[in-house]
């Protein structure tokens, strides 16, 4: 089975239409989705059509999380860009069953999703939708020790936007140390695998991975941000800085 995982869709239409045409060019089986299809960006309803209709799991991120409740812990910029979309999904055009199929899809996401030997997260499988593991966290032998502990052989996330493999000797491995492919073999890992619409790890283009007989595959894809950032650029409610980062990957 070839399956791609996907993650940080973030509202960014033109990513997310540039990697399920990379998706569909490389015969991938099923695809998973690691969380946060909307914020920051100007097609939550969008993105949320197309991962409804072409995604075979999706997790809850934190940011589908506030857009459902009361946003806990989000900066000045998030938090606004998370009361926009609300009023995005609220207030969108189409059938009332279009507009609650969005609603009724984000209140049935699951935080966490396991299969064979693999669990699927949104942040780490300690904390599955809100907790942070960066790459520097390798450093932190508390912590590291904790996360893997709740792994039992392999784990999927995103969150970071920073793709790479941490792994059970307390190593980030980024895509380039890998030459972008990692085998998974008997030991735990854990694998994020970066961000679609917005990614952070100065590299602009959208960012997924694809897993097929246990080898993790790396993938970048090409997108036309400018048309993103301008998107972003015409929303008061969300801040340009938004759409200034794309064209950085930060």
């Amino acid at each position: 089975m070839k399956r791609a995982l996907i993650s940080d869709i973030h509202a960014n239409l033109e990513a997310l239409q540039a990697v399920l045409a990379d998706i569909r060019a490389q015969n991938v089986t099923q695809i998973y989705c690691l969380g946060d299809i909307v914020g920051y960006g100007p097609n939550p309803c969008e993105c949320l059509d197309k991962i409804i209709d072409n995604c075979r799991v999706t997790i809850m991120g934190n940011h589908d999380q506030a857009t459902l409740f009361d946003p806990d812990g989000f900066n000045p910029v998030a938090l606004q860009a998370v009361y926009w979309t609300r009023e995005q999904l609220e207030n969108a055009a189409g059938s009332p069953a279009k507009v609650n199929r969005r609603w009724d899809f984000l209140g049935e996401l699951p935080r966490t999703h396991s299969e064979d030997d693999s669990v699927f997260v949104h942040g780490s499988p300690r904390e599955p939708t809100n907790e942070y593991v960066f790459p520097e966290d390798v450093y932190n032998l508390r912590k590291m020790e904790a996360v893997f502990g709740r792994i039992d052989r392999y784990c999927f996330a995103g969150h970071t936007h920073i793709p790479g493999v941490f792994t059970h000797e307390r190593e980030f491995l980024t895509p380039d140390d890998v030459s972008y492919r990692f085998r998974l073999g008997e030991s735990p890992v854990m694998v994020n695998v970066g961000s679609v619409g917005q990614p952070r790890d100065n590299d602009p283009r959208a960012c997924y991975v694809i897993v097929e007989d246990n080898v993790v595959i790396f993938r970048r894809v090409e997108y036309d941000f400018e048309t993103t950032v301008r998107k972003i650029y015409r929303v008061p409610e969300l801040d340009n800085m938004l759409g200034d980062r794309l064209r950085a990957g930060r």
